[in-house]
C-alpha cells in the first residue's frame, strides 16, 4: 500500500488511526495482552481489551499509556508497530510519516519516548502535536486567526483546556483526571454503597448508558453483576444515574477548576471572544450527558459539544500532517 503518512491519536483509553482522504480506519482500545511465560505480546486493540479482567495468572493485560504518556516504552512501541502494519500494510516501499497528538502538559522526555517509540515502530519521520490543538483543527476550527478559541479536550486519560490564537496556544493547562478516573471513582462508589466489587469495563458501561454531570428529575437505571464483598458470591443490582452524578463529583470539580484557570488566566481581548464563540468540547468523555450545561453554569461561558468528538483529535492530526507548513508553529517535529 502507498500510505506515506498517518495521524495517531495515542489516547489512554482508545488509539484512531486517520489517513488523508480515506479518514479513521482504526479505532480500537489501546490495550496490549502479555504472556509472562516468554514476555510475548499474544494480542493489540480489541481482541486484547476482551482479556481484561478475564485472564490467567500467566497472561496480563494492560493499558501501556498511563495518564496520557507512556507507561510502558516496549509495549506502546510493540503496539504502534501493530497499528501502523495494520494501516499501511507489513509489505511497504515506502516507511510513512507519522503524526501523533499529545497532551498538553507532557514533558519533553515523555515527548521524545513516544517520537522513538514510533520511529522504532517503523515511521520513517514523526511529528508531535498537542491534542488541544489537533481537536480544534478536527473540530473544524480556523486556529490561524487573530481570535481566541477555548478548546477542552476530555479524554481517556486527561482532560487539555487551552485558549488557541494565531496558530498556536496562549494560555493552557492539563489535568490527569477524565474517563478513567471517572470510571474507577464509579467502580470505587458501587464498592461502597453497595458492598460489590466490579470492573473497570463494567463501571465505564454504568458511565455510558446512564451516566450524566447534573443530577436528573427522570433516573434512568442499569442493572449490574459483580462479586459481593462480604460473602464473595455473584451478586445482581440496580445503579440510577444519581448515584453516578454522585459518584463522579470529585472529578467534575477538578475539570471545572482546570476550565476556570484557563478562563482567569486569559488575555481580555481573548475573553471577549471567547464569551462570544463559547468554549468547544472534544473526545469521548465529552459525550458525558449534561457536561456541556454544567460547565456553561460552573463558568458563564456557553458550551458546545463538537461534531464527532471521539474523532477529532484523530482527523486533526491528519489535517495537520497534510498541510505541515501551515501548522509547524503547533508541532514539534523530530526526524
Amino acid at each position: 500500500m502507498w500510505l506515506k503518512r498517518l495521524g495517531i491519536d495515542l489516547g489512554t483509553a482508545n488509539t484512531l488511526v486517520f489517513v488523508p482522504k480515506r479518514g479513521i480506519i482504526i479505532n480500537e482500545p489501546t490495550v496490549v495482552a502479555i504472556s509472562i511465560a516468554d514476555n510475548r505480546i499474544l494480542a493489540v486493540g480489541t481482541e486484547a481489551k476482551e482479556m481484561l479482567g478475564r485472564t490467567p495468572e500467566t497472561i496480563i493485560a494492560q493499558q501501556p499509556m498511563k495518564d496520557g504518556v507512556i507507561a510502558d516504552y516496549r509495549v506502546t512501541e510493540a503496539m504502534l508497530r501493530y497499528f501502523i502494519n495494520k494501516a499501511a500494510g507489513r509489505i511497504r516501499l515506502l516507511r510513512p510519516e507519522v503524526m501523533i497528538s499529545v497532551p498538553g502538559g507532557i514533558t519533553s522526555t515523555e515527548r521524545r519516548a513516544v517520537v522513538d517509540a514510533a520511529q522504532s515502530a517503523g515511521a520513517r519521520a514523526a511529528y508531535v502535536i498537542k491534542e488541544t490543538i489537533a481537536a480544534a483543527i478536527g473540530a473544524g476550527i480556523d486556529i490561524g486567526t487573530a481570535s481566541g478559541n477555548l478548546v477542552v479536550d476530555l479524554g481517556g486519560g486527561t482532560t487539555d483546556v487551552s485558549v488557541i490564537s494565531l496558530g498556536g496556544i496562549v494560555v493552557s493547562t492539563s489535568v490527569r483526571v477524565a474517563g478513567s478516573k471517572m470510571d474507577v471513582a464509579i467502580a470505587d462508589y458501587i464498592r461502597k454503597k453497595h458492598g460489590l466489587a466490579i470492573g473497570e469495563q463494567t463501571a465505564e458501561e454504568v458511565k455510558i448508558r446512564i451516566g450524566s454531570a447534573l443530577p436528573v428529575e427522570k433516573e434512568e437505571k442499569l442493572e449490574i453483576r459483580g462479586r459481593d464483598v462480604i460473602q464473595g458470591l455473584p451478586r445482581t443490582i440496580q445503579v440510577f444515574t444519581n448515584e453516578v452524578v454522585e459518584a463522579i463529583q470529585d472529578q467534575l470539580t477538578e475539570i471545572i477548576g482546570a476550565v476556570r484557570h484557563v478562563l482567569q488566566e486569559t488575555p481580555p481581548e481573548l475573553s471577549s471572544d471567547i464569551i462570544d464563540k463559547g468554549m468547544v468540547l472534544t473526545g469521548g468523555t465529552a459525550l458525558l450527558r449534561n457536561l456541556d450545561r454544567l460547565l456553561a453554569q460552573s463558568t458563564g461561558v456557553p458550551a458546545y459539544v463538537a461534531d464527532e468528538p471521539v474523532l477529532c483529535v484523530a482527523k486533526g492530526t491528519g489535517v495537520a500532517l497534510e498541510h505541515l507548513d501551515t501548522y509547524k508553529l503547533s508541532m514539534i517535529s523530530t526526524r
